[in-house]
This record gives C-alpha cells, structure tokens and sequence, in this order.
C-alpha cells in the first residue's frame, strides 16, 4: 500500500449502504405521514366521563379559534345541558364583541348529539351549517372547577376549522391549571399564540337606549353595518330587554 492511501474494507461499505438506506426509509415515511390540514386531528375525550356532573354553568376564560388571529370577544358564558333522553347536549351561550362602546350581549347556542353512549365525551354536531363533520370533545374537567373542550369541523376544500374553550366555574382560574390546560392543545395543532385570555369584567347587560345617545351618528352606522361573525360559526340574535 502506498503511503497516504488507507484500506476501504468491503464489510463497511455494504454496513454505510445499509445505513443511509434505513435513514432514507425513515424520511420518506415521515414525509408520507404529514397531515392532512382537511380532516379533523384523532382525539381522545376524557375517560369516564359522567356528563351529569359537567352541565350547568361555564365561564370561558381562553378562547382559540384557527380563523381567527385576534380576540372579537369578551364575556362569553356558557351553559350547558342535556335531553331528556341523554342523547343530546345543548350549549346557550352568550358573548359581547370587544370592539362594542354599549357592550351589547349576544347569545347563541348549539346542540350537539351524543353518537355512542360508550364514549359521551364526543360529540358531533346535531345541525348542519357544514358540509361535513362538525365534532367536539371534552378533553379534560374536574367538574368543579375547570374544564378544556375542543371543536373540530371538516368542510370540503377546505382547510378544517379548530377552536377550544378554557372553562371555569367562576370568572377566572389560577394561572397554574390553565398552563396544565394549554399544554394538552399543541398535540391537535393548536398554535397557543393565539389562545387568548377571555375578559370577564363589567359584562352586565348595558341600557342601550341610554348609550345610543352618546355615540356619535358615525360610528353608530358604522357599527351596524360591520359584518359580524359568531365564534361558533351560527348566526347571533340580539338579548331581548
């Protein structure tokens, strides 16, 4: 052998063609696997979940939605309730839009059938503003205290519409169990950047006929002519006074 010059063995030749064979395997199968942002993510409600101790009312204290980068609401509440047959839960709810000056109180409410009993942490949507499906599950609660739901709909051509609530009995919740809460969204595609914290302060209805008389004629066209959307993507009526 000359000098300079080392021995290629053929038993590591045959060894690093393997190698790089295996590690191009892997690529490609992770590339295969990437997401399709059309479908709903697969998830797991909470297990054991007794529904009966879940109803009633609900303060929601972060709110995410995938259509949206900043926050259009405040003081949203929910409640929530079931059918006499325990195949249904209702959800009447009601909101105001930050950007109202007279904080006007909207509600809502969806209705959502329950398709196993063996699994009442899922829930799949009993109207059908959608083409496809619309599911919501609960993915965590102590009941008392605080609960996670997350909405999932599936529409064609589309990419999926994902939202979650951060639910408390009362008005706000300890900064710890809503860092515990955050932390299970990532894994559904999630972006947590804009999970945003929902203010519950001064929401008493307002005397609109009052606070008419003090916006000037310009922003109140303006404000009845903006286009407005419902966080669960329904139509919103006024609160009756």
């Amino acid at each position: 052998m000359q000098p300079g010059t080392r021995r290629v063995y053929p038993g590591f030749c045959s060894l690093t063609i393997v190698l790089l064979f295996f590690l191009g395997s892997i690529g490609a199968a992770a590339w295969g696997r990437r997401e399709d942002k059309t479908k709903c993510p697969k998830v797991k409600g909470i297990r054991n979940f007794d529904i009966s101790e879940f109803l009633g009312s609900w303060y929601i204290v972060q709110y995410y939605a995938s259509s949206e980068e900043a926050l259009a609401y405040r003081c949203m509440r929910a409640e929530l309730s079931i059918s006499s047959e325990s195949t249904e839960v209702t959800m009447n709810f009601t909101y105001s839009f930050t950007d109202d000056p007279i904080n006007e109180q909207l509600v809502g409410n969806i209705t959502w059938k329950i398709p196993s009993s063996e699994l009442p942490a899922h829930w799949v949507h009993a109207e059908y503003p959608y083409e496809g499906v619309y599911n919501t599950y609960v993915l965590d609660s102590d009941y008392k205290s605080w609960a996670l739901l997350m909405h999932c709909a599936e529409q064609s051509k589309s990419p999926r519409y994902l939202s979650s609530f951060i639910m408390s009995r009362d008005p706000s919740l300890k900064a710890n169990v809503i860092s515990y809460l955050r932390e299970k969204l990532p894994r559904y595609d999630i972006d947590l950047e804009y999970m945003f914290p929902m203010d519950q302060n001064q929401c008493n209805k307002t005397d609109t006929s009052e606070m008419d008389l003090l916006i000037p004629p310009a922003v109140m066209a303006r404000r009845n002519n903006i286009i407005r959307k419902h966080p669960l993507k329904r139509k919103h009526r006024r609160v009756s006074l």
